[in-house]
């Protein structure tokens, strides 16, 4: 019977012992032979396990089209150990094949003296497309987009749209086709055909027949990614035009596109909601990590919890009487303060969630806000009649676990309260609510809390007032 927690074995793995042996023969044909072999994805995937000679040997045996769909997939370390180790009449030709949008990825994660020399290396035509393309800010529409496409027009024939983008596609050309977009003449979306349709089509059918309306999936250049996510969702989008200010087509979004800026923006909210550096959304490997990495990742959120935790230990310090009086106060301190804790994470991760795909919106946010705060009372009763009954059984006290359930009923409303104001509050500024509300929530239930249990104490309990 198979393991089902058993990792799956890469696939590049399986033809690493033939290419070392053929290293050895320094068998050149045969390298080449077995690399066209490999999928460029299980290449890519399985390069780490490479020498760093060795990569550049097998790179250079692989032909044209196959050498640039491995780049494309190697993270940036491995993509500028490659340039580093090319002339610059094979580094030309790699960043002038390139496709636009993975070119100008590249060119974003360059020091200034390494873009400079790869810059000068691009043709004109491309080096233009590069520029365009990085004045995008990070995480919009146009940052992601490619400009490879070809327009139809209306008064094209199915046919005629047929041998238009035969001819006009590059033979290179490593985008998934969806739909085809139909222009005016000053290059203005009108209209969408999906390929499967303009195939189907009779030859003889005029385009602006069979066109649909593009209305409702062109997307803004500045459009912000989350948007652009939201509108695939919605429509069950496999791409979407890309227009500028004047709905001139400038690129296409495909849902490969959307699905890799989805998964990294997970990915960084996950990291920043576990109060971890989210660099960018780049997953933690630990096949390549190191402890230097992940004390990177963690050291810094870490010190700052621990600044925030030193509130606590003030307030404790400054109730002192209170606690030496009645030191079975002190039994519950971890219950309530991890309760109220648990309630303000379960209540922002949903807030900051609902911000990121847009269920929670300035239209919605008092519906949301009021029933946030309903179901604060109802959980605050519940976890307050179990804190009650527990503080009961422990000390068959009723005054002290009254002041326990007390406590806790307003410790709940409080953690729910603030995890629903403070990533509101932090998108409101301009802030990320993942990294914002997570340390705050936790230090004001923390704070807050223990004043409140110990000023409810001192009500109830004679002789602590």
């Amino acid at each position: 019977m198979k393991n089902p927690t058993r990792k799956p074995i890469s696939v590049f793995s399986l033809f690493l012992p033939e290419i070392k042996e053929l290293l050895e023969k320094k068998d050149a044909a045969g390298i080449k032979k077995l690399a066209k072999t490999i999928n460029s994805m299980d290449l890519a995937d399985g390069w780490k396990c490479l020498e760093p000679n060795v990569k550049i040997i097998i790179f250079k045996l692989l032909g044209t089209k196959k050498s640039l769909e491995l780049f494309e997939n190697l993270p940036f370390e491995e993509q500028t150990h490659i340039i580093n180790n090319l002339d610059n009449q094979e580094v030309s030709q790699i960043i002038n094949e390139m496709a636009p949008d993975e070119r100008a990825d590249l060119f974003k994660e360059l020091p200034q003296k390494a873009f400079r020399k790869l810059f000068l290396l691009a043709n004109k035509e491309q080096a233009l497309n590069i520029k365009e393309l990085m004045d995008f800010k990070e995480g919009t529409a146009g940052s992601l987009m490619t400009t490879e496409l070809v327009e139809l027009k209306k008064e094209m024939t199915a046919k005629q749209a047929i041998l238009h983008v035969q001819e006009n596609l590059r033979s290179d050309y490593r985008e998934n086709i969806y739909s085809l977009f139909v222009t005016d003449e000053l290059h203005r979306v009108i209209g969408v055909i999906p390929l499967q349709e303009l195939l189907k089509a009779p030859p003889d059918i005029i385009i602006k027949e069979i066109m649909n309306r593009a209305e409702l999936i062109k997307v803004n250049a500045d459009s912000d990614v989350n948007n652009v996510s939201a509108l695939f969702k919605k429509y069950d989008l496999f791409d979407a035009p890309v227009v500028d200010e004047n709905n001139t087509l400038i690129g296409i979004i495909t849902v490969d596109d959307i699905v890799e800026t989805i998964e990294k923006e997970t990915t960084k909210e996950i990291y920043e909601i576990g109060k971890m550096n989210p660099e960018g959304g780049e997953i933690i490997s630990y096949s390549q990590a190191t402890p230097a990495d992940l004390i990177k990742r963690r050291c810094g959120w870490l010190i700052l919890l621990l600044v925030f935790d030193f509130l606590t230990g003030t307030v404790l310090k400054s109730f002192e009487a209170t606690l030496s009086s009645v030191v079975a106060l002190a039994f519950f301190i971890p219950m309530l303060l991890d309760t109220g804790g648990n309630a303000g994470a379960q209540t922002s991760i949903t807030i900051i969630r609902g911000l990121a795909t847009g269920d929670v919106n300035i239209k919605n946010v008092f519906r949301v806000v009021r029933l946030e705060f309903k179901t604060a009372f109802l959980m605050g009763l519940i976890v307050g009649t179990v804190a009650f009954g527990r503080a009961l059984l422990l000390q068959r006290d009723f005054i002290l676990s009254a002041v326990v359930g007390i406590t806790m009923l307003l410790i709940a409303m409080l953690a729910i309260a603030t995890g629903v104001f403070l990533p509101l509050f932090s998108k409101k500024i301009g802030l990320d609510p993942a990294v914002l509300a997570g340390p705050i929530t936790t230090s004001v239930v923390d704070v807050v809390g223990l004043i409140i249990y110990f000023k409810i104490a001192q009500m109830f309990i004679p002789g602590l007032g």
